[in-house]
């Protein structure tokens, strides 16, 4: 008898639930690398003149900042999503940071840069766990992976959005030196759009039937906390639990490993390719570095769209393994032999693929399948966005490094040692593929 499709079945619910989620996370990820890919000519003109040596320092701050905001604002939203609901905590999260990223394109100086960056983060933050967390938990077993792709596969088209806008504005300079600012302006406008569309999303029958239940497990099976009268707070009963705690103990430092190899290493690729079109003479170096970010990016694509069907082949742990070898070789490959911006053009896509794509792809499908449904949203929270909390001081560090030794390859390939971590830890987690989701 021939096997279902994985799409067999899926209602327009579904695919609402799971449109939904996708733009959001769309406009979380035009926001990140908006950032990334004007700090070049904003810095140049909101510091200071004796500031502008020191200029790799800021961006790393910036974008270090950035990241701060987003993983405490993912902690706070992890958590309500598991007490209010996950539609709820969606709505305000796209509202909030659709109008700090809109007043971002009014920042005079640095300062206020980095406090509406904070602030843009905070509300970014919470987004991603609850779209993940909705898909999971409505999506049907043989198609869940295959839709957390998906979802994740948003962020790739996000950072493509607006590797293409600024294509366009870095080309032309519409408003001349002040043309950055228009990428926050378009990254406010869509955002709002999302408000309607959050308004046709269901909430989370399972969520609802597990608080009504008094499930509190943390894990499947866990003993003790079941049923009982009085909820633990959630964040706590993360490490409460001993098989819990391993579990978010371990896929933290796997996603620390992610956050600090993307944000302090792939971040720097539009920079540094722009350095290599300025060593050969080529004309318009700028517009090199956003090519270079076009390929990146859709390499990530690809493996987003591929994720669901590969991890559910290879399973959970080797699609990990072979990520973090990916990603390591990737990173040597880039930069320390590539020596031209057509060598790039080549390379960049490879690169995507692993650091951008696989390492935050299994983010949208692994944690949700560790954890029980009224931690679901918390743990996975933690997982993503308390990465950030550590890892905001490695682009910091990598700007001190540029610095000191005056290029990106040093900087990369010291802290691209990380990506040794996810070589081992991926085999002290359990194995769930083809499992239900936890209740």
């Amino acid at each position: 008898m021939r096997a279902a499709s994985w799409h067999a079945g899926l209602t327009p619910q579904h695919w609402k639930v799971l449109a939904g989620s996708f733009l959001g996370w769309v406009f979380d990820g035009y926001e990140a690398y908006a950032l990334i890919v004007v700090l070049p000519p904003a810095l140049k003109m909101l510091l200071q003149p004796d500031q502008l040596p020191s200029q790799a320092i800021y961006a790393g701050a910036a974008i270090g900042i950035t990241l701060l905001g987003w993983g405490i604002g993912g902690l706070a939203g992890g958590v309500l999503a598991d007490y209010l609901g996950r539609k709820r905590v969606m709505l305000w999260s796209v509202f909030g940071y659709a109008l700090f990223s809109g007043l971002t394109a009014f920042a005079s100086d640095f300062s206020q840069l980095a406090l509406l960056r904070f602030v843009t983060g905070l509300a970014m933050g919470s987004e991603w766990a609850t779209g993940v967390s909705l898909v999971a938990e409505t999506w049907p077993n043989r198609a869940r992976p295959i839709g957390a792709g998906f979802l994740q596969s948003g962020f790739g088209w996000g950072t493509l959005l607006a590797s293409l806008v600024w294509f366009y504005l870095s080309s032309t300079l519409p408003l001349g030196a002040d043309s950055w600012r228009l990428m926050f302006g378009v990254g406010a406008l869509p955002a709002l759009f999302l408000l309607y569309i959050r308004r046709t999303l269901d909430e989370s029958q399972k969520w609802k039937a597990a608080v009504q239940a008094r499930r509190w497990a943390a894990t499947a099976g866990a003993p003790g906390v079941a049923a009982a009268p009085e909820r633990p707070f959630t964040l706590f009963q993360l490490f409460r639990e001993k098989e819990a705690m391993r579990r978010t103990v371990l896929a933290f430092l796997l996603s620390a490993t992610t956050t600090a190899g993307w944000w302090a290493i792939s971040s720097w690729l539009p920079v540094y390719t722009v350095s290599l079109a300025k060593a050969s003479g080529l004309a318009n170096p700028v517009s090199w570095g956003a090519r270079v970010a076009l390929l990146y990016t859709a390499g990530a694509i690809v493996a987003y769209m591929l994720a669901g069907f590969i991890i559910d082949r290879t399973g959970r742990r080797w699609f990990l393994f072979l990520t973090y070898l990916g990603s390591l070789l990737a990173t040597v490959a880039t930069y320390r032999w590539v020596g031209s911006v057509d060598a790039m053009l080549w390379v960049a896509p490879v690169n995507g693929f692993f650091t951008l794509g696989c390492a935050y792809v299994w983010m949208a499908i692994y944690p949700a399948e560790l954890f029980a449904t009224t931690v679901r949203a918390t743990a996975v929270s933690v997982i993503f966005n308390a990465a950030r909390l550590v890892a905001w001081v490695f682009p910091i560090m990598a700007g001190s490094i540029i610095k000191t030794f005056g290029s990106v390859p040093h900087a990369a390939l010291s802290i691209g040692l990380v990506y040794l971590l996810g070589l081992g830890l991926p085999w002290l987690l359990p194995e769930t593929r083809g499992q239900e989701l936890p209740d």
